[in-house]
């Protein structure tokens, strides 16, 4: 398992290593020693799994009360991950990375707390899982709209053509959002 550090101070990729041959592949997605070793929780408190087709962009999401961090892969599939950093006092305060994480390559992305998050479908399906340091709280969901030109992110879709749910699609501008401090 490699892990790395990215340019948002605490956003870290994690690639498990796959070993493939003519029945199929095998990959270790959790390892709790080498997990400690790099600073990343050991203790879960939820495991979570959706399903969407084919340009579904959920986020962007995260919690300002009972904040989680994740640690996001796709099972089949494939998606452009995006984390962005709404730490106010962080020098990459709303700045933002994007990856691209698939069943093929088997990348993570270890999203700390203090992050928004949001993920497009690029293939037909997507199978999404993520691991999360604490509990869901409806009181403390805040999303910041997908499409915010202060994020200046660069989705490979239409406007026109992205499928969002009406709660995403009123997000609020990041100016406008409840960031942490």
């Amino acid at each position: 398992m490699n892990i790395e550090e990215t340019l948002l101070p605490g956003l870290l990729v994690v690639t498990p290593k796959i070993y493939s041959d003519d029945r199929g592949a095998f990959s270790e997605t959790f390892n709790l020693r080498r997990m400690a070793e790099a600073g990343l929780p050991t203790a879960w408190v939820q495991d979570n799994f959706s399903t969407s087709r084919k340009n579904v962009l959920r986020g962007i999401h995260y919690q300002i009360e009972q904040p989680q961090g994740k640690l996001v892969r796709v099972t089949h599939g494939a998606v452009l991950d995006m984390a962005v950093d709404l730490r106010r006092s962080s020098a990459t305060f709303g700045k933002h990375m994007a990856m691209e994480l698939s069943a093929e390559n088997g990348r993570m992305l270890w999203i700390p707390e203090g992050f928004g998050h949001a993920f497009l479908v690029l293939s037909d399906v997507a199978g999404f899982a993520y691991k999360v340091t604490d509990y869901y709280s409806p009181a403390g969901e805040r999303t910041i709209l997908w499409n915010d030109p202060a994020l200046g992110i660069e989705w490979p879709i239409a406007a026109g053509d992205v499928i969002v749910s009406e709660k995403d699609a009123k997000g609020k501008l990041l100016g406008d959002a409840d960031v942490f401090a």
